[in-house]
């Protein structure tokens, strides 16, 4: 875990982040640790907010103001990076039985200002910002910002009563638009959330940020931290509810209420935002020193009928859109299978990033689980976008509720108890000692547990494959010899003519017994 988000969090940031600037008349408050500065009260609820946003969403759009941008474009990375939080200012930094509260500076990449509250008793209090809070290289230009230039996001620290240092430890980070992320139960930041997403790469299209322009932070309860927002972009305002649970990873339930101007193609909810660049699937020879370069290796899915599917993500040459439809789904969320060091040999941890399940909590109805997949040629861009797409039309006028629960964690936490894909390897079709025929590729699909540890001696797993294209050919499955019961990999070859994509299904099955959950595979003939 690191004290700032990483490197990829600036990249989202410069193209879309935002809020108000602060306004409203300072009144002094002494609170715990140093003093912070607080606007007068005004009455909060959930309900008051979704008020708020119904109310918003009848008015023309108000574009978010950049607190002194030609100071702001002058913060660039390092510059950013030396302005540190001053513990002191935390907002619980006192109180033994609240998770502390840190805020961070406008920059460069973060040039508008998030209007955050602290809400205690029913009633929310703009927390204003001043200079004192952070420490400042006395020739920063930072000290130039204007007074209540405001904030540019917020982190939750850890528990002052747990054994890490809550001062050099977070676990949830809130840092441009309405992206947030948090640590799984390895301790490691990793892919994104977002409050929404508004038709991502939908041609003649431009996707739409809103920003969580306003925050509210408590108050806190027996079960974690509340936490509220309200987000407005040109075409939506939403009302949010965030109850934020640390256990041996995070927990966020969250409830949503959103109000449209406009109207979207592809109106994502909960999206996740992660990186794929290369694994073990396929490389391209001598593209990087490291085997593997991922924040998550696969999309797996379970979906309202009971069926369990595992898609292995890819790094296409150009940009793609697959759509899973499903009625109800049970969950679905960006994963980490791979856990091993050795696969990444990075002292960034990708070994160690979260896994991140959706659960929905209310009724989804009809809708399409839809996976984007971005070309990328290096690490730092996040190329991976899923979200839920709902049948419903998102039209002007039309407003939307969910309820969901994101999960970080480092596995899933309900798994199937099938044996699950843990690797996806392709090569070259043929047969080792002859000619490799042209236009053929050789697929090695690896499972592992669940019915495959209790299959009887000389009784091997029977694949069913499909395809939307090409014939298959040597086929067949073989256990794996590295000392792990029920290890297997399922063998065969592929023909097919033409660079079209080839949608792919693979599962195991011991006569009418289902061994395993289905692999989904999208290949792109080369």
């Amino acid at each position: 875990m690191t004290d700032t988000p990483d490197r990829r969090a600036f990249l989202k940031a410069a193209a879309a982040t935002g809020a108000l600037g602060a306004v409203g008349a300072p009144a002094a408050e002494a609170q715990t640790g140093a003093a912070l500065k607080f606007s007068a009260p005004a009455p909060f609820s959930f309900e008051t907010l979704q008020e708020e946003a119904r109310r918003l969403i009848k008015e023309p759009y108000r574009p978010p103001a950049v607190p002194d941008p030609q100071i702001t474009s002058k913060i660039d990375y390092e510059a950013w990076g030396k302005i540190t939080y001053n513990t002191d200012y935390a907002l619980y930094a006192a109180d033994k039985e609240r998770f502390p509260v840190e805020f961070f500076h406008l920059g460069m990449f973060f040039k508008k200002a998030v209007r955050i509250h602290k809400v205690d008793g029913g009633e929310a209090r703009e927390i204003l910002y001043d200079p004192a809070y952070f420490n400042m290289p006395e020739d920063s230009i930072a000290h130039q910002l204007s007074p209540g230039a405001g904030f540019a996001g917020f982190r939750l620290q850890e528990s002052k009563s747990g054994q890490l240092d809550w001062k050099k430890n977070d676990w949830v980070a809130f840092l441009g638009a309405s992206y947030f992320r948090a640590i799984g139960e390895l301790r490691q930041y990793g892919m994104s959330a977002r409050g929404i997403a508004l038709d991502t790469w939908v041609a003649d299209r431009s996707e739409e940020f809103p920003d969580f322009s306003h925050i509210y932070i408590g108050p806190e309860t027996e079960d974690g931290v509340v936490l509220h927002a309200l987000l407005e972009g040109p075409h939506i305002v939403g009302a949010y509810r965030f109850l934020m649970t640390r256990g041996k990873g995070v927990v966020m339930d969250i409830d949503c209420k959103l109000f449209l101007r406009g109207d979207f193609v592809r109106f994502g909810i909960a999206p996740l935002t992660s990186m794929y660049w290369f694994s073990e699937t396929r490389k391209p020879t001598a593209i990087d020193w490291r085997p593997e370069v991922h924040d998550s290796d696969g999309l797996s899915m379970w979906t309202g009928a009971g069926e369990r599917l595992w898609r292995p993500l890819n790094n296409p040459q150009r940009v793609m859109a697959s759509a899973f439809g499903d009625n109800n789904p049970k969950g679905f969320g960006l994963m980490q299978r791979d856990r091993n060091y050795d696969h990444y040999l990075d002292n960034v941890f990708y070994d160690r990033r979260p896994s991140v399940w959706i659960e929905p909590k209310s009724d989804w109805g009809k809708g399409a689980i839809q996976l984007i997949e971005i070309p990328t040629d290096d690490e730092i861009h996040d190329n991976i976008v899923v979200a839920w797409v709902p049948e419903k039309t998102a039209v002007p006028g039309a407003e939307f509720d969910f309820s969901y629960r994101l999960h970080w964690l480092a596995d899933e936490p309900y798994p199937t108890p099938l044996a699950r894909c843990v690797a996806t390897r392709l090569g070259n079709g043929g047969q080792p000692g002859k000619p490799r025929p042209k236009g053929v590729r050789k697929f090695m699909v690896e499972f592992l547990g669940g019915p495959l540890e209790k299959l009887p001696f000389g009784v091997k797993p029977e694949p069913v494959l499909w395809a939307s294209r090409g014939t298959f050919s040597y086929i067949f499955t073989e256990a794996v010899f590295d000392g792990v019961t029920g290890h297997w990999r399922a063998q065969f070859d592929l023909t097919v003519e033409g660079a079209d994509p080839v949608e792919m299904r693979l599962f195991l099955k011991n006569g009418d017994a289902v061994l395993s959950e289905n692999w989904l595979y999208q290949y792109h003939p080369f």
